[in-house]
C-alpha cells in the first residue's frame, strides 16, 4: 500500500495547527507558613491536598489566548489536622493558536496549553515550598484531559439539576 498525496481539497479540509507560547508568568501567588507562625512542635507528617482550576480567555489580538492554571495546595499534619502551609498560585501562559477548529478550541486551550506550562508550575511549587522551610513538594503530573472531562460531566449534571 502506498501513500497517496493529498489533493487540493483534502489539504484545504485539514488546516495546519500551530501553537506557540508568547509569554509565561505568575499572575498571583501566596505562600503562608502556618507552622512557623503558630509554632507547632514536633515532626509533623504532612498530608497534601491539591485543587486545580483552569481558565482561558481570548486576548485582543487575533489567535491569542491567556490560559491560567490555578492551584490551591493545603498541607495539614496527619492525625491532628493542624495546618502546616497554604500555597495559592495562578500561573498564566499567553498562547498564539492557529488552525484549530472553533469547536475544538475550548478543549485545546484547557488541555494542551496547561500541559505545556505544567513543568514550570511544578518547579515553582517545589521552589516555594523548599524556600518556605518545607521539603520541596514535587507535584505529580496532572491529567488535564481527565480534569477537562470531569468538568464537562460536572456541568452536564448541574444543568440536569437546574432543569429538574
Amino acid at each position: 500500500m502506498t501513500d497517496t498525496p493529498q489533493t487540493g481539497a483534502d489539504a484545504a479540509a485539514a488546516p495546519k495547527v500551530t501553537s506557540r507560547v508568547l509569554a509565561q508568568y505568575i499572575r498571583d501567588m501566596s505562600f503562608e507558613n502556618i507552622l512557623a507562625q503558630k509554632g507547632i512542635s514536633g515532626d509533623a507528617q504532612p498530608e497534601i491536598k491539591v485543587q486545580v482550576n483552569l481558565d482561558a480567555r481570548k486576548r485582543g489580538t487575533e489567535g491569542q489566548f491567556e490560559v491560567i492554571t490555578k492551584l490551591k495546595i493545603d498541607s495539614t499534619a496527619k492525625g491532628t489536622g493542624d495546618p502546616l502551609f497554604v500555597l495559592e498560585l495562578e500561573y498564566a501562559g499567553i498562547f498564539e493558536v492557529k488552525g484549530v477548529p472553533e469547536d475544538q478550541m475550548h478543549p485545546y486551550l484547557l488541555i494542551e496549553c496547561p500541559r505545556i506550562t505544567f513543568p514550570f508550575v511544578r518547579r515553582i511549587v517545589s521552589d516555594v515550598t523548599r524556600d518556605g522551610g518545607f521539603p520541596p513538594l514535587n507535584l505529580e503530573t496532572i491529567d488535564f484531559m481527565e480534569l477537562y472531562r470531569g468538568e464537562i460531566a460536572r456541568r452536564v449534571e448541574a444543568n440536569k439539576a437546574k432543569v429538574n
